[in-house]
Parts: structure tokens; C-alpha cells; sequence
């Protein structure tokens, strides 16, 4: 690791930050490894320059609230036993903790002395943190990549003394002003991919272009070079990634970009979403640019009603057409987003843009009430008449047409044919866990009554020809582990979901299969989460080590039951 290598150079800095009474703080700081996301992980502590684990012996609710208050998070979900996370390395720190809850740091509880154990690496203790969606821009996430040296050098960094070389931050298009920060030559010309390297031989300064936004950040990220140390806020996230991504700094690039999943629920207006999709291409993360389309497909129809609908850019709205996992009622609504879209364009797209992005729509998916009217209800029909003759033609057929007349062509147009995720009338059932709703219920699939169980309706397939074969389903659903267990349901999630076919499909076996899926919103404002239903069963992890990444701590969480019938290719 390049920081490594400066060892021998900056002894001579530490020694002289040391007389001169620069000293790293002799704290014990906490971490999380390992985890998914920044409120899960591995517990290490950073004691005597080193960092170490946490046994698991006495580990429980009130030490992992300790942790994560140290963190900056709100709270505890739970105390994690050692193994889940992965085992750590260097010396297990604390042992037989014992915390009364309301310490600011582990090291004010009481335990055997540092380093005094009996524990192996397969005992390190975790936790999972609450995640509050109202995350504030203050909230303080720390991030520790650091080596020994690392309090030398920020000491050093924050010192100013000895400064060789200068970093001017000016903002792109000539906009007035610049800042001048004051670094050295030494340290940041051996980061192996910063543009710093050439400068720092020729010059006595390099120039950094950074917009606006992200030039009050821009020190923090320069004394991350020097400590690779850094407190990563949610207003801050966006930027330096920018700043990481920039330099090739892939560590601090993946732990700032997963705070970007906490960022997509906190605008109903969709507008910030949208912009971090943007960014996303730009600075070419690919894996970012999936968690941000995923929240817009998720939330579709959120997000076709919102004011940033007209705003999207074509190549946004391609994307979202193309994508299976679009969470709307019907395809009919798809295709209305699709004309509203173009009414919202001050300048009209072309006829070639507008037949690329109807290409996408999947006229076998709207039904044939629907069709009929098409000539009539749609804005686009008159300037596109080939275009809806050809897809409603492939539609009827869709409806009309047995499996074996038509599986040759399907083959060829897979997604066409596929269903999204419908949620119209009669493909979903909703309803949520809180307590008006108790005394809603019906009979479960052992036949008992269950307060958290109703059956609903659905046409066997959604062509004209299953239009009046009909499938009774039945939905239960529960929420404690204890309640999954009265229901025979092993394991270790709750809440669990069953969604399960009281009509024998075996004659459809083979032609006929069901992907049916569970979507979990948010206080009935966002969705956070779509799972598939296997075997009849979901086991939904809502927030621990095996959750979705956009985070919803409401207790009020309202799931939708979708049935999704589609043919066998």
C-alpha cells in the first residue's frame, strides 16, 4: 500500500511533530467490517496504534448501543454474535464487556483490561445500527482506512508547517474566486494515481477543477490522502465520491457511494434521485448508476406523477422502458407516462426518438378494453399510426392465440411478452401491519383464522383466453419471529410472507408459471423493497445484515401482494 512506503520519509516529520507537541489522539476509536452497508459490520477498536475485535462473550443490546452511538447513528437494531461478519486480525482488544448502555465510548465500560482474553478471531463480536431515514446533512459517518502513521500525518496536515507545495481549487467555466490549500510535495506525490505526481516535480502548485458544490469538501479530501481518515456526511457524500472517483481512490469511492442509497428516499420530488442517476453515468459507476435506476423502477409510479417526470433526460427514460422490475399498475399507465413525457418536452423530440422509446412499450401486456380505445385515448397515435397498428396487432394475437401458436415468436420478442411489476386491480392485494388494520383477517393456510390473512382473485393469465379461469389465492403474513414459528415457518427472519394458489394449477404446469412478488414500501411513501416469493414463501429482512439497500426504519411498512403470471418460453 503506497502509505506504507512513505514509512522511512516521514519519521523524521513524526519525530519533529513529536518535539514540537503535534501528537496523534490516544483514542479508541470503533469501525464496522464486513457488513453490507455502513450500519452493520464487524466491531473493531483502534487501541495503541492497532486495530483489534470485540469478543462476543457478554455481548448484547446495550454494547452495540454504545457502538453505534459512538458511530453517530440513533440507535441499536441488534448485537450481532461473532462469525456472521468474517473473522478479523490483530489482537482481540476487549473481552467479558460489560456496558450499562449510556457510555459515549466502549472504553468507559467496564472489562477484563485491553488485550486480556481467552477469545479466538471466530468470537469477534457486530452489530447492526439503526438507519434513520431522516438522515441530516450534519450526521457524521466516520471512515478509517488508516495505517499507524495516519495521526502523524493529519497532525501534520493540520499543522501547516512545512508546506512545499500549493493545490488551487478554482470551479470549471471561469466562475470568479479559488481557494489555496497548503500540502507537501512528499506526501501527496506518492499517492501512485494522483494527477499531484508530475505537477509536484515541475511546479510549486497543481490546480484542481471541482464545481461549486464540492469545493467546501475539497480539504477534508486532501487530508484523507494524508490519513486516509475522513467523517463522510450525507451532504458530502456525492462529492467526494466525485473527488475519489477522480483519483482512483476505490476504497473511500465504495464506502461514500454506499451512503447514496440512504440519499434516493429523501426526495418525494424525485428531482435528487434523478440527479444522482445522472452523475452516476457520468462518472461511470456502473454499480451506482443500478441502485439508482432500481429506486425509480421500484417507484414508478411515484415517480411518473412527480415534477421531475417531464424533466428526465431520453436516455433516463430509455433506460427505465427497458427495465422488468418497473413497479406501476398496468402497462396502459406505462404507455400514458410515455405521452405526458413528450407533452413536457419544450422542444418536441424527433418522430425517430419517439418510436424508439415506444418501441419499448409492451403492447401484449395492455389488455384488450385498453387496445380498443388506443386510436382515440392516445396523444401519439395519429403521428405514430404504423407503429400502434403493428403493436396492437401483436397484442390481440398475444390474447387470442394459444401457447403453442405463438411460443416461436415470444421467443424472439422475450420482453415483450414478460409482465412488469402490475400492481392495478386484480393482480395485488395491500395492506399493512398497524393496528386499525387488526381486525382484518382471514384463514390461513393450515385453515386457522389469522388476523394477518385474507385471499383474493385473479384471472389464471392476464390474455383474453384466462379471462374467466380463475386462481383463489390466499396471503398471511407474520411479524415476530415467534409468530413465524406458530406457523411452522423455521429460520431466523420475521417478518415472513405466504402467498399460496388454493386453485390446483397442475394443468398449466409447463406452459404457465408465476413469478409473484412482494412489495415493501415505506409508510406507504416509497418502496424499498421487492422480493420474489419462492415456494410460496418470502422471507422479508427489512433492516439486518441481509436488507435492501434504501433504508426505511417507519414501523409502518405496507406490503403489496403481486401475482405475476407469464408464459414458458
Amino acid at each position: 500500500m503506497w502509505l506504507r512506503s512513505l514509512t522511512p520519509y516521514l519519521l523524521a516529520f513524526s519525530i519533529c511533530l513529536s518535539a514540537r507537541g503535534y501528537r496523534p489522539v490516544q483514542d479508541e476509536r470503533v469501525r464496522l467490517v464486513g457488513g453490507k452497508h455502513l450500519a452493520e459490520g464487524r466491531v473493531e477498536v483502534y487501541h495503541r496504534g492497532q486495530w483489534g475485535t470485540v469478543c462476543d462473550d457478554s455481548w448484547d443490546e446495550r454494547e452495540a448501543r454504545v457502538v453505534c452511538r459512538q458511530l453517530g447513528f440513533s440507535g441499536a437494531q441488534s448485537a450481532v454474535p461473532g462469525g456472521r461478519y468474517g473473522q478479523g486480525s490483530g489482537p482481540v482488544w476487549l473481552d467479558d464487556l460489560s456496558c450499562e448502555g449510556n457510555e459515549s465510548s466502549l472504553a468507559d465500560c467496564k472489562f477484563k483490561g485491553w488485550g486480556v482474553t481467552d477469545c479466538s478471531h471466530s468470537e469477534d463480536a457486530g452489530v447492526i445500527c439503526e438507519r434513520d431515514r431522516s438522515l441530516s446533512n450534519s450526521q457524521v459517518y466516520p471512515l478509517d482506512h488508516a495505517l499507524k502513521l495516519s495521526g502523524f500525518l493529519g497532525a501534520l496536515f493540520d499543522s501547516g508547517r512545512g508546506c512545499d507545495f500549493t493545490v488551487v481549487v478554482q470551479s470549471p467555466g471561469g466562475e470568479p474566486g479559488e481557494d489555496r490549500v497548503c500540502t507537501h510535495r512528499l506526501v501527496l506525490s506518492m499517492h501512485p494515481k494522483a494527477p499531484f505526481l508530475k505537477a509536484a516535480q515541475e511546479s510549486q502548485s497543481y490546480t484542481m477543477q471541482v464545481h461549486r458544490e464540492c469545493r467546501p469538501y475539497v480539504t477534508e479530501f486532501l487530508r484523507y490522502l494524508y490519513t486516509l481518515q475522513v467523517d463522510i456526511t450525507v451532504a458530502s457524500a456525492p462529492c467526494l465520491h466525485r473527488l475519489a472517483s477522480g483519483l482512483g481512490l476505490e476504497q473511500l469511492q465504495e464506502d461514500s457511494g454506499r451512503l447514496f442509497t440512504w440519499l434516493l428516499p429523501q426526495d418525494p420530488t424525485f428531482r435528487g434521485p434523478v440527479s444522482l442517476y445522472s452523475y452516476a453515468v457520468e462518472s461511470g459507476d456502473l454499480a451506482l448508476q443500478e441502485t439508482c435506476l432500481q429506486y425509480l423502477a421500484w417507484n414508478g409510479r411515484g415517480l411518473v406523477e412527480s415534477p421531475a417526470w417531464g424533466n428526465l433526460s431520453q436516455g433516463v427514460l430509455a433506460a427505465l422502458l427497458a427495465r422488468s422490475d418497473l413497479v406501476v399498475p398496468d402497462e396502459g399507465f406505462v404507455l400514458r407516462g410515455l405521452e405526458s413525457w413528450v407533452r413536457a418536452q419544450p422542444d418536441p423530440p424527433g418522430s425517430e426518438a419517439v418510436a424508439s422509446l415506444l418501441g419499448a412499450i409492451r403492447f401484449p401486456m395492455i389488455s384488450a378494453e385498453q387496445l380498443y380505445d388506443l386510436c382515440s385515448t392516445s396523444d401519439l397515435y395519429a403521428s405514430h399510426r404504423s407503429l400502434f397498428k403493428s403493436g396492437t396487432l401483436e397484442a390481440y394475437q398475444f390474447n387470442l392465440l394459444p401457447l403453442a401458436k405463438l411460443r416461436e415468436h415470444m421467443e424472439k420478442r422475450r420482453e415483450q411478452h414478460s409482465p412488469r411489476i402490475y400492481t392495478a386491480t386484480p393482480w395485488s392485494l395491500s395492506f399493512n401491519f398497524s393496528t386499525s388494520q387488526r381486525s382484518y383477517g382471514g384463514y390461513n393456510q393450515y385453515g386457522r383464522y389469522d388476523q394477518y390473512s385474507s385471499y383474493f382473485q385473479t384471472p389464471v393469465h392476464n390474455s383474453a383466453l384466462f379471462q374467466r379461469e380463475m386462481v383463489s389465492w390466499t396471503t398471511s403474513l407474520c411479524r415476530t419471529r415467534q409468530e413465524c414459528l406458530n406457523r411452522g415457518q423455521r429460520g431466523d427472519f420475521a417478518p415472513a410472507a405466504w402467498l399460496t394458489a388454493n386453485t390446483d394449477l397442475s394443468r398449466y404446469r409447463g406452459s404457465i408459471r408465476y413469478s409473484n412478488k412482494i412489495v415493501l414500501s415505506c409508510a406507504g411513501e416509497y418502496v424499498f423493497h421487492v422480493q420474489d416469493f419462492k415456494d410460496n414463501i418470502a422471507q422479508i429482512a427489512t433492516n439486518s445484515s441481509t436488507s435492501p439497500g434504501y433504508p426505511c426504519n417507519d414501523n409502518q411498512f405496507f406490503y403489496r401482494f403481486v401475482v405475476s403470471p407469464q408464459y414458458v418460453f
